[in-house]
């Protein structure tokens, strides 16, 4: 090998080490996103082709390898040096809403990694002392083009370990829940609300007897069994059980992991339709909690999702909500800036009155869900009313935010076509300038665009101001703002949600401005 091209080799070797590094902390940062399942990742891939087109370029170039000639060898030696140089620039670091987190799974995978990587780097040294010098090149190309794919070899690689670390850990969680007999643990799930309805019932139940609870959002077979191993003990009474579910038999594992004696049922939505297929498997998923409790255990089912009414569990159970037909009924609901008022009929007929700092009618369903959950467990409605005041807002779930100049209504967490309405709804009834901001909703599979107009269509009956976060994402609400007659010159289009947000505090008004945060995209999207 002529000395320029082994400076070349050399070139794209140091460029490949920055590129592979840079690479690996990106792509398994999506792949943890996508929950680390290969076939979403995969799916996300190639929904995003767009961000490896320079990993398909260098791809290609890397045959150039085979060519015999070194001065044409030399011209795409070159090339592939731009081309990787330009795929080290775009896979510098970027900010991210919720960095990479380098857990112990991760960084097993990241050593599998390193282990792959090294035999190809290996490879590439080995062709320099063989006739096929040139191969080197090749191999040092496929290095930086396949850099993602390794991620997803290195998974499937260590699998089988990761089923036998999890199998372990989990068989722990279970005879740690078995040697606590008296312990009485509620499974929570539904398409949107659980996390809310497990916090407000342990705000609820905490003060009045022992109480576990799944942390933020833990709610994957591993989240739970994590919660276990690492919180639960002997004077526990109860263990509130957040489950969480985007395929067909995840609430069944779960089950299999806690078996639950009680259990709620939030709502029935179109949540993660892309993974789920269709409503039905949504509702067969979700009413799995109903065949894992036992015949004496309660199930409770907010009486005021439309689809729980059509599609109701085939076992007894208990309703919440505001309907006449409700077993714990919430009326006289007020909804001020300052929080919500509202009543609770009781099954007996005793009514009591609650007050709530937070906002919102679908919250009061949610607080009267956690009520009717605590008095099943024994404790008197009077007794909630201190406790129920206390409640705090879950974080990006209707959290109140005073600013002064402006109110922040911040629903950031994640939005789903009932959400979004009802916290439009909490929107239109505060006065001031009220103003949506969002990116729109997501994995909501064919529905997708029709939820979103029909997104646009409601905001533009409660909103003064309305700013969309990506032109591409947000077309479909675009579509329905404007097919509503919403002035065009009130609507704004940002691509930065910063640059949105400066926008909307600059902007003069006599009134105060009350600005809804309606989702966050997480970094996948």
């Amino acid at each position: 090998m002529a000395p320029y091209l082994q400076i070349m080799f050399g070139a794209l070797t140091l460029i490949s080490f920055y590129t592979v590094f840079k690479s690996m902390v990106y792509n398994f940062h999506m792949f943890q996103l996508n929950g680390y399942r290969a076939s979403t990742h995969f799916a996300w891939m190639k929904k995003n082709a767009r961000h490896y087109v320079l990993e398909a370029i260098v791809f290609a170039l890397s045959f150039s390898g085979i060519i015999k000639k070194e001065p044409v060898m030399a011209f795409f030696a070159a090339a592939l040096i731009v081309a990787a140089s330009g795929l080290a620039v775009s896979n510098r670091e970027k900010s991210a809403k919720k960095p990479l987190v380098y857990t112990p799974r991760v960084k097993r995978m990241i050593a599998t990694s390193l282990v792959l990587f090294a035999a190809m780097y290996g490879l590439a040294v080995y062709f320099l002392t063989t006739e096929n010098k040139n191969l080197s090149f090749s191999v040092l190309g496929f290095i930086n083009a396949l850099a993602p794919l390794a991620i997803l070899l290195s998974n499937l690689i260590n699998k089988p370990m990761e089923k036998g670390i999890n199998a372990r850990y989990t068989l722990e969680a279970k005879k740690m829940l078995a040697s606590c007999p008296d312990l009485q643990t509620i499974g929570i799930t539904g398409s949107y609300g659980k996390t809310g309805v497990k916090f407000y019932l342990y705000t609820i139940l905490r003060a009045w007897t022992d109480t576990l609870v799944t942390p933020e959002s833990y709610n994957t077979p591993m989240g739970i069994v994590k919660t276990v191993r690492g919180s639960l003990s002997s004077v526990h009474k109860i263990f509130l059980c957040e489950m969480g579910a985007k395929w067909v038999g995840d609430i069944k594992e779960l089950c299999d992991i806690v078996h639950p004696k009680h259990g709620i049922i939030t709502a029935l939505g179109d949540q993660h339709l892309e993974s789920f297929g269709s409503v039905e498997n949504i509702i067969k998923t979700k009413y799995e909690l109903c065949d894992a409790l036992p015949e004496n255990g309660r199930l409770y089912v907010n009486w005021d999702n439309d689809r729980i009414r059509q599609y109701p569990p085939k076992r007894k159970f208990i309703k919440y909500g505001t309907r006449e037909d409700c077993d714990y009924r919430a009326f006289d609901i007020e909804v001020g800036s300052s929080g919500t008022a509202f009543k609770v009929k009781a099954p007996d007929g005793s009514v009591t009155q609650f007050d709530t700092k937070l906002l919102g009618f679908h919250i009061v369903v949610n607080i009267t869900g956690a009520i009717a959950a605590a008095n099943g467990f024994g404790m008197p409605l009077d007794e909630m009313r201190l406790y129920v005041r206390r409640i705090e807002a879950v974080p990006h779930r209707m959290q109140l935010v005073d600013k002064g100049p402006y109110t922040i209504i911040d629903d950031a967490f994640n939005s789903n076509p009932a959400g979004c309405a009802a916290a439009l709804e909490t929107l239109k009834s505060i006065d001031g300038m009220r103003v949506l901001v969002t990116p729109g909703m997501i994995e909501l599979g064919e529905k997708e665009y029709d939820l979103n107009k029909e997104f646009g269509r409601q905001a533009a009956a409660s909103c003064d101001k309305i700013v969309l976060i990506g032109a591409k994402q947000t077309e479909p609400i675009r579509d329905g703002v404007l097919e509503a007659g919403f002035p065009e010159n009130d609507l704004w289009i940002e691509e930065d949600f910063s640059k949105a947000m400066q926008k909307i505090y600059a902007y003069p008004s006599e009134k105060k401005k009350v600005i809804l945060l309606e989702n966050d995209l997480p970094d996948n999207y």
